[in-house]
């Protein structure tokens, strides 16, 4: 079998349109899976579909609209009845609203824990009846180093994402003997277009010099650790939290970050 090969696999990634997400899906499609990009922007799904459909390779879109359970529950039914079934499941969708405690309300917190969390644990349950039917499945989920980093203005962020990592944990240790596996990926700082001030030259220098690889990763430093999850080379490998930082949360960094971006 050649690596990572995934040839008639079927994956779901969520937040697909660009960045991380965007990279994951072309890894994947890469390795052979029918891939279905669910995103938010559906015109940002639909440009990264018709780019990798024109390479021939094997790409759709879904809308991705609410997070309740129900909707999230149909998308990934609908998925695995337009296709079939259903392989690979990868919860990348995330975000913030970033405030410092004193201005933390419930419309912040909320938001963070069901993009963040909640999502991740509804589409994984309605993912495993379909990968339990096979006896195969890959569920994996975008963390973030930000769930050991002391983040100002970040703190129900990084709760949010030590609960991903927690319950990547248990879903693993329920499901190790149907054939499934379940990881999370943390990134450190990676490069993102339009993501404000910490984009600028400027800012990117000063992180990097934290790093001790002394630069930014970028999404393909993320989407190959997520293909290696995804593909049979890592079928004993379950529960994990893989971190792609380039040894930005090595205890002798010491480093934190101070929420001074947009």
């Amino acid at each position: 079998m050649a690596p990572f090969d995934l040839t008639e696999r079927v994956a779901l990634v969520t937040g697909g349109g660009r960045g991380i997400g965007a990279a994951i899906v072309t890894r994947l499609a890469e390795a052979g899976a029918r891939v279905v990009i669910a995103n938010r922007s559906q015109d940002v799904a639909d440009e990264l579909a018709a780019g990798l459909s024109r390479r021939g390779l094997a790409v759709s879109t879904t809308r991705f609209e609410a997070l309740d359970r129900p909707a999230l529950t149909e998308l990934v039914n609908g998925v695995a009845e337009r296709l079939g079934r259903l392989d690979i499941l990868v919860h990348n969708a995330g975000g913030c609203p970033w405030a410092p405690l004193d201005d933390l309300d419930e419309d912040k917190l909320d938001e963070a824990l069901s993009i963040n969390l909640a999502a991740a644990i509804w589409l994984i349950q309605a993912a495993v009846p379909h990968m339990r039917a096979r006896r195969y499945g890959r569920i994996l989920a975008t963390s973030s180093i930000s769930s050991r980093l002391a983040m100002g203005g970040g703190a129900h962020y990084s709760a949010a994402k030590a609960g991903v990592n927690a319950f990547i944990r248990g879903a693993a240790f329920e499901l190790a003997r149907d054939g499934i596996t379940a990881n999370a990926v943390e990134p450190g700082f990676i490069a993102k277009p339009g993501r404000g001030t910490l984009s600028t030259a400027e800012n990117l220098a000063r992180i990097a010099r934290h790093i001790p690889m002394g630069r930014i990763g970028t999404a393909d430093d993320v989407a190959y650790a997520m293909l290696y999850l995804a593909s049979e080379q890592a079928s004993y490998v379950t529960g994990q939290t893989i971190v792609v930082d380039g040894g930005t949360t090595l205890p002798e960094t010491g480093f934190a970050v101070e929420r001074q971006w947009g």
